[in-house]
């Protein structure tokens, strides 16, 4: 397991939400939070609701009740780009690159938020838009050297194996500079090894850059190594809330697993 490390204050906090598509509920009264520092994984059964949860906090899905808390400020709903405007950023849970971009260009449209010259600029490249573009793209060759993916930079996306196109949506992630971290199956697809070197990362950016991390994980391996808390889901509610110790040994937990309980 993680060594345990001080967490803050919650950054993040869900009061109630459900979610409905016409008849059919995603989320039922869920309630929970994420501190500061905190790596917290949502775990479940096929369909147990967590990316939709994870679409709720980043303004995909607008929920149909209940409210969301980020940084001290209370919401019923937000859009997806006032939620990386305010420091989420998302990677998800099909591959969604630009397969025919490189490696550092893909990176490089994370930093989209953070260009401020004028669409004048951009075009005659000079000036603003020169420096600040050269200003960004330090910052995304920083990104690279610490996903030790240098040799691949120039490749374009849609030639590399899965394990390394899984890295850099990783990395296009990371250059929004992000405080909440969302990872929806970051370990899906990929072999033992690429799995050892994706929690590596995980760690190294919730512990180097003081990123908050929410991840989508079906490892139970991964899940219980990297993680501070566990929260567990089941047919859209919340039947499991704890550290990866009291997840282990919780009845409900188990018997939904094994589809005891249905």
């Amino acid at each position: 397991m993680t060594a345990v490390r001080s967490l803050g204050e919650p950054i993040l906090s869900m009061d109630s939400i459900s979610l409905s598509f016409g008849g059919v509920k995603a989320l039922t009264d869920i309630s929970l939070h994420v501190r500061k520092h905190e790596i917290l994984a949502i775990i479940g059964p096929n369909g147990a609701g967590k990316s939709s949860l994870l679409n709720v906090i980043n303004g995909v899905y607008h929920p149909s009740s209940g409210s969301v808390t980020y940084k001290g400020a209370t919401r019923s709903q937000m859009r997806p780009h006032e939620a990386a405007s305010q420091g989420i950023a998302r990677t998800f849970q099909n591959i969604a690159l630009f397969k025919g971009m490189t490696v550092l260009d893909n990176i490089m449209t994370g930093r989209t938020l953070k260009m401020h010259a004028g669409f004048f600029w951009q075009c005659i490249y000079v000036g603003k838009a020169r420096d600040e573009e050269i200003r960004h793209r330090r910052k995304v060759e920083e990104i690279i050297d610490f996903l030790q993916i240098e040799s691949i930079r120039k490749t374009p996306v849609g030639r590399l194996p899965y394990g390394l196109q899984k890295r850099v949506e990783l990395g296009r992630a990371l250059a929004a500079e992000p405080e909440l971290l969302l990872l929806d199956e970051p370990m899906a697809g990929m072999n033992i090894e690429e799995k050892e070197d994706m929690s590596r990362f995980i760690l190294d950016i919730n512990d180097e850059f003081g990123t908050t991390i929410v991840l989508i994980e079906h490892d139970m391996g991964v899940v219980m190594d990297l993680s501070d808390r566990v929260v567990v889901l089941d047919y859209g509610r919340k039947i499991g809330d704890g550290t990866p110790d009291e997840i282990r040994g919780n009845q409900e937990v188990i018997d939904a697993y094994l589809g005891v309980a249905h």
